[in-house]
């Protein structure tokens, strides 16, 4: 079979369990011949379909998440590893960049703290949007901390980003320009998608029954951590931002709301 119509035949067959059918397909294809999708699509839409297709098309089906098929995912402008054990970065992850790089203006943060840093993601973008800024990565999962070394190692950031064991900033000192966090942040009881519930790792997922644990953690060594003129940027869910900014609030710092390109509050800026 060639490639145009093995796209449509996945595509036809991921159809029942994923929203984005035919990007997946062409995703998978791509990974299959080594090729980025873009090529794909312009160049090899006549050229045989690889073997090895068919079962990374079966994984598929199973609700096993594209970038853990082919582990990698882009965020920002950056390409990362990724792999099962960590969670995957969103898009709508990098609202907290938009509003860092908001935050900064034409100044760039020297010093950048990321909670729960998982595979790098938030951290690894904003060293590379400041080229001149030190990083802290934090995580308690050792599977997480290999994969954001290798990340910074893959991207030529490895001087410049050091991770290390912690829960939350528990075992964090001194001050920095720029804090982030995308702490687990759903109820227990709320439901998923398969491929989120089923795949990735619950204690990067859920955060007590209305999903707010991690804030009440990471929130009151706020005050603490952020240099004067600096901002801590947090993640939020889209029914969240009251609470959180109440816990902002209570710390004795300003909350400030951003929304992600869907319009729904995505982060909190607490200065």
């Amino acid at each position: 079979m060639i490639v145009r119509a093995a796209l449509n035949a996945a595509a036809l067959a991921l159809d029942s369990i994923s929203p984005t059918a035919r990007l997946d397909a062409e995703l998978l294809i791509a990974h299959a011949m080594g090729v980025t999708r873009e090529d794909l699509l312009l160049r090899h839409l006549d050229a045989p379909v690889p073997a090895a297709f068919d079962a990374l098309l079966a994984r598929r089906l199973t609700h096993e998440p594209i970038a853990y098929i082919t582990g990698r995912r882009a965020f920002w402008t950056i390409e990362l590893v990724v792999g099962p054990g960590v969670l995957i970065p969103r898009a709508d992850s990098e609202t907290l960049i938009e509003a860092a790089v908001a935050h900064f203006d034409d100044r760039a943060p020297v010093s950048i703290l990321d909670l729960g840093t998982g595979p790098g993601s938030l951290m690894l973008a904003a060293l590379d949007q400041w080229p001149g800024a030190q990083g802290i990565g934090v995580d308690r999962s050792p599977v997480a901390l290999a994969m954001a070394r290798a990340n910074a190692d893959r991207l030529g950031m490895a001087a410049r980003a050091d991770f290390v064991t912690g829960d939350w900033a528990t075992s964090v000192a001194g001050r920095f320009d720029l804090v982030l966090a995308n702490p687990p942040y759903i109820g227990t009881s709320e439901p998923l998608p398969a491929e989120v519930r089923d795949h990735e790792p619950s204690e990067a997922l859920f955060a007590g029954e209305d999903g707010l644990d991690a804030y009440r953690a990471i929130i009151p060594d706020l005050p603490r951590l952020i240099a004067p003129g600096g901002a801590a940027i947090l993640e939020i869910g889209h029914r969240q931002a009251a609470a959180v900014g109440a816990l902002v609030a209570a710390a004795a710092l300003s909350p400030a709301v951003r929304h992600d390109l869907a319009g729904h509050p995505r982060a909190i800026i607490a200065t």
